[in-house]
C-alpha cells in the first residue's frame, strides 16, 4: 500500500498546502487580452486539460508509491480525457442515490476499499515563466486529491466542486516534469456532499497552470457602496498582494468608455476607490456590465462589475429598492455523456433556454458550479442563490429518520472547521459576481452551531448580500437560533402554509420557496397557485422549482437501443430508481411540457379584458425594472379555430409594474354558429442574445361576446334502423353502417360504416390511468383498490326502446377488482339513431370512502392506420385539470404519436383538458368524431395504460398498431406530489355521484 498520510478519513485535516482561496480571475499580460476573456490569450495561463494516463484500482490500498515516481513507466496505462468523470469512461460503478449514503454511515470513516484513479501527465513550462512563481489549479476533483511533482509529494485537497490551488514552483524543473495525482472515490468530505445526484469521481473540472509575478495580486475584492437615490457610487476595492505591488484602476462601462481611474501602492492588504456617478445599474433584466481593469506590476485583471443593492426592507426582499419575485429553478450540473463536466456550451445553452421561458433565478443546487457559469449569468441576466458543498441527508436515514438525527454533523464541534470551509471557499470565489445575490448555507443537512458558525462568518465577510439555509425551517426543530440567517425558507410547503406564513405579523422574515414544486414526469401541475400567492403577499420571495434537467445517462439496450438510464440500470445499489428524472428538461435539453407551463405561469406580461366588445385590453408589466417598449403585441381573431381577423399593436410602453390598456381594431357579429375566440401573443420586437425577434413571451385567450345560434343539422338519413339478434349480439343496421352491440358485455364490441370497421375491442368504462411520477404516493392507494385490475360487471343490459329512427340500449353495471366492494355502479344508456350516430349518458355512483379517481372515461380501440387527429380544444401539447395555462384554444391536426409526451419513465401523458369536439381518422378521413353535452378530456395513444405502467423504459413497452382512444369525464390532475404537496382537492375527480355524456359519429371526412 502507498505509504501517506491517511488524510482522507481526518476531518480535521481538509488540505495540505493548498493556497487560501481567493476569487477567481486570469492574469493577463494587458488590458486587450483580458478584454477578450479568453483564457488562451494569457502568456500566463496553461491548460493541463487533455489526455492524461489513467489507471483506476479498485482500492486504495491496492496503490504503491511507485505510480508517482519521476520514472514511473506509464506507457501501458490508459488514456483519460481530463476533465472528466471517470465513471462516464467506462470505470468504475455508475451510481445514483439520493438521500442514502452510498457506504455505511461511520463518519468520519469511509470503506477500506476506496476506488482510486491514479493521472499522470507530462508538461513542459516556457522559459518565459522561469522568473516567475508557478500555480497549478484544479477547479474541481471529486471527491479529494494527493498531487506529486517530480516524484515530490506537492500537496493534498478535499471538497470537490470548489477550486484548489497550489504554489508549484519549488517543484519544477528545466524542461519536461511529471505531475501525478491520487483521487480517491471517497473520503470524510462525502458525507458533506450527499447531494441528489449521481455519484461522479475524478478530476471533472479544468486544470491549469498559472504564472505569476513574485509581487502580484493575490485576492480582490470588489465592494460596492450605492448612495439611497443610487445616483452615486463608491466602489472599494479591496487587494490582497504578495509583496508590494502599484496597481492601476480604469473602470469603463458597457460601451467599453472609460468611467474613472485610481492608483496605489499595495502592501499586503489595502484598497483603492473609485466614485461613479449615475451608474447605470445591473438587474436579471437589463444586465448592464462595466469592466473593472486592475493593472498590478505586469499583469491586468479583468473583473465584471454589476451596480446592483440587495437588502431586505420591512420584511420584503428587493434589488435596488425595488421588491423582486425570484422565478427560479433548481439546477444541478449534470451531462447525458459527460456526467458532471460541462462543456461551456451545455451552460450557455441552458441560460438561453431559462431565459427563453421567463426564469430569472437559479439556485447552484447544491455545490458551487463552474466559475464560467457565474460569468454567464452576469451577462445573460439571473439571480443566483450560490450554494455551498454542502449536504447530509444521509445521516437522517441512517439515524432511521429520527429527528435528532439528521443533526449529527452540523452539531460535532470536529466537524465545525469542515462546514465553514466550504462557506469560506464559495465566497472568496464568487464575491465578485453581481448575479450572486444569495449566500446558501448548503441543503438538508440538519440545523446546529456549525451552520451558524458558516452563516456568521459569512455575514461577517459580505454583508452586501442575504443569507440563506433552508435546513433551519421552523416547522422541522421547533424554533432554532436563526438569527443568522436572513430569510426563512422551506421546501415543498403546502399553499395554506405558505398564506398563514405571509399574513403572520409576527414573522419578520421574507420567505424564500428554495424547493417548492417538483418538475417530475408529466407535471408540475401547482405552479400557479403558488404564483397567485407569490404576487399577492410582499413578504413572499417566490421560489425555484426542483428541478432543472433530467440526469439520465445516455446508453443503449444489448441490440444499440439507445435510451436514458436512471438509478438501477447499472446494477448500482441501494438506489432511488428514476427520482434522478425529475426536470424541467430532458437531459440533452429539450423543454417538457412542465416548462412551458412554468413559462406562461411566471410571465411578465399579463392582459385583463377590460371591455371585449370594443377590444379594450389591460396590459399589465409585471418586469421589476424595465418597461415594455422592447415587445409588440400580435392578436388575432378566430371563429371556431379558423382565422377571422389580426394585428400588431407596436406602441407598447407600459413601465415597470405599471399597465396600459390598448384599443384592439376588431369588429364582431351580434351572433353567429361558431364561438369567437381572441388570442394574444407578447413578442420581442428585435433579436437579443438569447431569443430571435418574434419570440413569444406570454399570450393570454378571450372569448368574445357573440351570441350563439345554433347550427342547422346537415345530415339526415330516412332510412330506418333494422336490428338482427343472434343470441347476446345485437346487430343495429342502416343505410351504410353496421354496429353491433353485445348485451353480455353491455358495449358495442362493433362499428362500421361502408364496411370500414372502425372498433377492434369492445368499448369498455376505465378509471385507471398509467401512474405519473407525480402519482408515485396516491398510486399505492390506487392498486389498493384495485383500479389498475377493475373489471365491468354487466348485471342487466336490454334494448331499452326502438323506432325506425333510433334504438336504445340500457345497462345496469359496476366496475370492481377482487377483495373490495365494486369501486362505482353505473347506468349507461346508449343510443344509435339512423345516420349511425352513438350517444352515451352515463350516471355514476363511486362507492362511498373510495379515493378520488385517475380518471373515468370510455375506452375505444381503433384498427391500425388511424392516425390522424383533428381536434377543437387545448393545445398544441397536453393539458390537466391543473397544468393548462401554458395551452391555448384553437384547432389542432396532429398524428397520434404526437399527442404523447414521452417521458423517460413511461406514464400518463398526453390528454387534451376541456376538449370539444376530436376526430380520429385513418389517412383517407375514415373514422370517428367525438362530441358532448360538455367538454370532455380527449386522449390518443398507441399505448395501453396497462402497457405503460409496468415498463421502466421506454423501450420495453408494447407499441400497439392500433390507436387508443380514451374519452374521459374528467382526468385527475397530475400535481406534484412526486417530492411536493398532495394533489389539491379541487384538482381530483372525488365525485361521488356524475353524469357524463358523450356523442361518437362514424364518418367519412371527404364527404
Amino acid at each position: 500500500m502507498i505509504n501517506i498520510e491517511k488524510y482522507w478519513e481526518n476531518p480535521n485535516v481538509l488540505q495540505v498546502n493548498r493556497e487560501s482561496p481567493r476569487s477567481h480571475y486570469i492574469p493577463y499580460a494587458d488590458a486587450a487580452a483580458a478584454a477578450t476573456e479568453k483564457r488562451g490569450n494569457s502568456p500566463f495561463y496553461q491548460t493541463l486539460n487533455g489526455n492524461w494516463k489513467f489507471r483506476y484500482v479498485g482500492g486504495v490500498n491496492e496503490v504503491t508509491e511507485e505510480f508517482y515516481r519521476d520514472d514511473a513507466d506509464v506507457s501501458a496505462w490508459d488514456d483519460l480525457i481530463v476533465p472528466s468523470c471517470w465513471q462516464m469512461k467506462g470505470y468504475d460503478q455508475k451510481h445514483y442515490t439520493n438521500v442514502n449514503y452510498p457506504f455505511p454511515c461511520d463518519p468520519p470513516f469511509v470503506p477500506d476499499r476506496n476506488p482510486a484513479g491514479l493521472y499522470v501527465r507530462e508538461f513542459a513550462v516556457s522559459e518565459q515563466w522561469n522568473r516567475k512563481e508557478k500555480y497549478v489549479v484544479f477547479e474541481g476533483v471529486n471527491a479529494c486529491f494527493y498531487l506529486w511533482i517530480n516524484g515530490r509529494f506537492v500537496g493534498y485537497s478535499q471538497g470537490s466542486r470548489m477550486p484548489a490551488e497550489f504554489n508549484i514552483g519549488a517543484f519544477l524543473r528545466p524542461g519536461v516534469n511529471r505531475m501525478a495525482v491520487m483521487v480517491l472515490k471517497w473520503c470524510d468530505g462525502s458525507y458533506l456532499e450527499d447531494q441528489d445526484a449521481w455519484r461522479f469521481s475524478g478530476i471533472f473540472r479544468d486544470v491549469y497552470l498559472l504564472a505569476r509575478d513574485s509581487q502580484h495580486i493575490r485576492d480582490v475584492f470588489i465592494r460596492q457602496e450605492l448612495a439611497e437615490d443610487f445616483r452615486r457610487a463608491v466602489l472599494r476595492v479591496e487587494i490582497e498582494t504578495k509583496g508590494t505591488v502599484p496597481v492601476r484602476l480604469e473602470l469603463r462601462d458597457a460601451n467599453n468608455e472609460p468611467v474613472c481611474q485610481n492608483s496605489g501602492l499595495i502592501e499586503g492588504n489595502g484598497a483603492v476607490e473609485l466614485t461613479v456617478a449615475n451608474p447605470v445599474l445591473w438587474n436579471a433584466e437589463q444586465p448592464v456590465l462595466y469592466r473593472l481593469f486592475i493593472a498590478g506590476g505586469n499583469e491586468v485583471l479583468l473583473f465584471d462589475v454589476g451596480f446592483r443593492k440587495v437588502e431586505i426592507k420591512d420584511s420584503v426582499f428587493m434589488i435596488n429598492g425595488v421588491a423582486v419575485k425570484l422565478k427560479g429553478v433548481n439546477r444541478h450540473d449534470f451531462h447525458p455523456e459527460l456526467g458532471q463536466t460541462i462543456p461551456v456550451s451545455s451552460m450557455i445553452k441552458d441560460l438561453v433556454l431559462m431565459k427563453q421561458h421567463n426564469i430569472n433565478t437559479i439556485r447552484t443546487s447544491h455545490y458551487p458550479n463552474d466559475p464560467r457559469f457565474l460569468s454567464l449569468c452576469d451577462k445573460f441576466g439571473f439571480y443566483i442563490v450560490d450554494e455551498a458543498d454542502l449536504e447530509c441527508h444521509g445521516v437522517l436515514s441512517a439515524g432511521h429518520y429520527a429527528k435528532s438525527s439528521f443533526h449529527l454533523l452540523t452539531n460535532h464541534p470536529e466537524w465545525e472547521a469542515a462546514f465553514v470551509d466550504r462557506a469560506v471557499r464559495l465566497v472568496e470565489r464568487d464575491k465578485n459576481h453581481a448575479s450572486v445575490v444569495i449566500w446558501s448555507m448548503g441543503n438538508e443537512s440538519g440545523y446546529g452551531p456549525n451552520h451558524m458558525a458558516m452563516a456568521r462568518w459569512t455575514k461577517q465577510r459580505d454583508p452586501s448580500r442575504i443569507v440563506h439555509y433552508e435546513g433551519a425551517a421552523p416547522r422541522y426543530e421547533g424554533n432554532p437560533d436563526t438569527a443568522c440567517l436572513d430569510v426563512a425558507s422551506e421546501m415543498y410547503p403546502s399553499l395554506d402554509y405558505v398564506e398563514a406564513y405571509a399574513v403572520n405579523e409576527h414573522e419578520k422574515k421574507p420567505l424564500f420557496l428554495c424547493e417548492y414544486s417538483h418538475a417530475m414526469g408529466n407535471g408540475p401541475g401547482d405552479l400557479h397557485e403558488y404564483w397567485e400567492l407569490f404576487y399577492k403577499y410582499p413578504k413572499l420571495m417566490g421560489g425555484c422549482v426542483w428541478e432543472w434537467v433530467d440526469h439520465g445517462i445516455l446508453t443503449a439496450t444489448p441490440e444499440g437501443v439507445p435510451f436514458y438510464a436512471y438509478g438501477g440500470d447499472f446494477g448500482d445499489h441501494p438506489h432511488d430508481g428514476n427520482f434522478c428524472i425529475d426536470g424541467l428538461v430532458t437531459p440533452d435539453r429539450k423543454p417538457h411540457n412542465g416548462l412551458k407551463e412554468l413559462k406562461q405561469v411566471i410571465a411578465p406580461v399579463t392582459f385583463t379584458a377590460v371591455d371585449l366588445q370594443t377590444g379594450k385590453i389591460q396590459v399589465a408589466n409585471r418586469y421589476d425594472f424595465r418597461d415594455l417598449t422592447h415587445v409588440a403585441i400580435y392578436w388575432k381573431v378566430e371563429k371556431d379555430g379558423e382565422l377571422d381577423q389580426q394585428g400588431i399593436i407596436w406602441d407598447i410602453a407600459a413601465k415597470a409594474r405599471d399597465a396600459q390598456t390598448i384599443v384592439l381594431p376588431y369588429t364582431l357579429p351580434e351572433a353567429s354558429t361558431g364561438a369567437y375566440v381572441l388570442t394574444l401573443s407578447c413578442r420581442l420586437k428585435q433579436a437579443t442574445e438569447w431569443a430571435d425577434a418574434g419570440h413569444e413571451i406570454a399570450f393570454a385567450q378571450f372569448a368574445l361576446p357573440v351570441a350563439r345560434v345554433a347550427e342547422s343539422v346537415a345530415r339526415v338519413s330516412q332510412e330506418p334502423i333494422r336490428l338482427n339478434r343472434n343470441g347476446s349480439k345485437v346487430e343495429v343496421n342502416g343505410f351504410d353502417f353496421q354496429h353491433v352491440f353485445d348485451l353480455q358485455a353491455g358495449t358495442f364490441v362493433q362499428l362500421r360504416k361502408n364496411g370500414v370497421d372502425l372498433l377492434v375491442e369492445p368499448a369498455a368504462f376505465t378509471v385507471w390511468r398509467a401512474p405519473t411520477d407525480n402519482d408515485r404516493n396516491i398510486k399505492h392507494e390506487w392498486i389498493k383498490e384495485g383500479f389498475h385490475e377493475a373489471v365491468m360487471k354487466v348485471y342487466q343490459a336490454e334494448i331499452a326502446g326502438q323506432t325506425e329512427q333510433s334504438v336504445e340500449f340500457r345497462v345496469q353495471f359496476s366496475l370492481g377488482a377482487p377483495i373490495y366492494h365494486p369501486i362505482l355502479h353505473g347506468e349507461a344508456l346508449w343510443r344509435v339513431d339512423n345516420t349511425g350516430g352513438l350517444s352515451l349518458q352515463t350516471h355514476v355512483k363511486v362507492r362511498e370512502g373510495v379515493v378520488f379517481l385517475p380518471r373515468f372515461g370510455l375506452r375505444l380501440t381503433m384498427p391500425q392506420g388511424m392516425e390522424e387527429v383533428e381536434y377543437f380544444g387545448f393545445g398544441p401539447h397536453d393539458s390537466y385539470m391543473d397544468k393548462r395555462h401554458s395551452v391555448r384554444q384553437g384547432k389542432f391536426a396532429l398524428r397520434v404519436d404526437e399527442l404523447t409526451e414521452y417521458h423517460i419513465m413511461p406514464q400518463e401523458s398526453g390528454s387534451r383538458h376541456e376538449t370539444e369536439w376530436a376526430i380520429v381518422t385513418n389517412e383517407q378521413g375514415m373514422g370517428l368524431k367525438f362530441s358532448g353535452d360538455r367538454t370532455f378530456s380527449f386522449h390518443a395513444s398507441h399505448y395501453t395504460p396497462e402497457a405503460l405502467t409496468s415498463a421502466g423504459h421506454w423501450h420495453e413497452v408494447k407499441k400497439r398498431p392500433e390507436t387508443i382512444v380514451h374519452l374521459d369525464y374528467k382526468m385527475s390532475g397530475v400535481g406534484s406530489n412526486s417530492c411536493g404537496p398532495e394533489l389539491l382537492n379541487k384538482y381530483r375527480l372525488d365525485e361521488r355521484e356524475f353524469t357524463f355524456a358523450i356523442a361518437i359519429t362514424p364518418l367519412f371526412k371527404e364527404d
